[in-house]
Parts: structure tokens; C-alpha cells; sequence
């Protein structure tokens, strides 16, 4: 695997070759515009177990999930980002509009989405139930989703006008 936050990047046959950590956590997400609510967010899920594995949607998936002005950061982007963490250990790019695929190879022993999401409707959760696994959620961090900063940013500079 190469030195630096880069080397956790990798592919799920990378992340199955490697020894298999004690305790696996599991997220996954766009992380468009990395912030504070992110970052507590995946501390948080990090603190759940010894590995955290954040499963990262393409940006092709992001368009048809958010619609064709998202992503605002390509894929390489983001992931070299979240890869800089210390709280995260394994970053996945996946293709599809879900990561059920994803958590069946990760085969993770806790999965874990944010508080926005009831837990009967977090994909991927029969297959850790099944598994012996655990599926938690974390709350949010009020006024940090990436919707509402990308719309103070519009509204801020809106009223500069155009020389901002």
C-alpha cells in the first residue's frame, strides 16, 4: 500500500486482500463539501470500532441522487480529502445509487448512517443484521448539511454582487 492518506484509497478487492481489522464500522456518503458536521459525524462513527471504511459515491451516482448541479467537487477530490482524516481508514468509491453491493463485500460489523435516516431505511442493514452485526445512527450537527452551506454561499454572494 503506498505512505500517506492516498494509500487509503483503495479498490474492495485492496480493502479484502488487507488483514481483516477486529471491529469493522461502516459508512457511506457524497461528502461533497467536507465540514464540521462531516468531520464530527465520522469521528463519531470512527469511535464505534478499530476501522472505519467510508464508502464514497461517483459523482455520476451523485447527479442522479442530487440532481445534475452536484457534485461540486469530482470524485478524486473528495476522496483524497476524506482520506486525510485520522478518523478514517479505508475510502471505497462506488458506482451504484446504493451501497448494499458495497457493505455485502465489506462485510463491515457495524453500520452506520446519520441521524436523518430511520434505521429500518439504511441500506445494507439485513445483510449486517444477518451477519451478527450492529446498525447505529448518529445525529446530525444542526445548520452543517452541505445543501444549506451550498445555499449561504448563493445567498452571500448574491447580495455582493457580481465583483465577489
Amino acid at each position: 500500500m503506498v505512505n500517506g492518506s492516498e494509500g487509503k484509497i483503495m479498490s474492495v478487492a485492496a480493502w479484502q486482500a488487507l488483514p481483516r481489522p477486529r471491529r469493522v464500522v461502516f459508512t457511506n456518503g457524497c461528502f461533497d463539501i467536507l465540514h464540521a458536521g462531516h468531520v464530527a459525524y465520522l469521528e463519531a462513527a470512527r469511535a464505534l470500532g478499530d476501522h472505519l471504511v467510508v464508502g464514497l459515491n461517483d459523482d455520476a451516482s451523485i447527479g442522479r441522487l442530487k440532481g445534475p448541479q452536484r457534485p461540486i467537487n469530482e470524485v478524486a477530490c473528495r476522496a483524497r480529502v476524506l482520506a486525510a482524516l485520522a478518523c478514517v481508514d479505508a475510502v471505497i468509491v462506488f458506482a451504484e445509487d446504493t451501497p448494499a453491493r458495497l457493505i455485502a463485500e465489506v462485510a463491515p460489523d457495524v453500520l452506520v448512517k446519520g441521524g436523518d435516516w430511520p434505521v429500518e431505511r439504511i441500506v445494507g442493514r439485513e445483510t449486517v443484521l444477518a451477519r451478527g452485526g450492529e446498525v447505529r445512527t448518529i445525529p446530525l450537527v444542526p445548520g452543517q448539511g452541505t445543501t444549506e452551506i451550498i445555499a449561504r454561499i448563493l445567498d452571500r454572494y448574491q447580495l455582493r454582487g457580481a465583483d465577489a
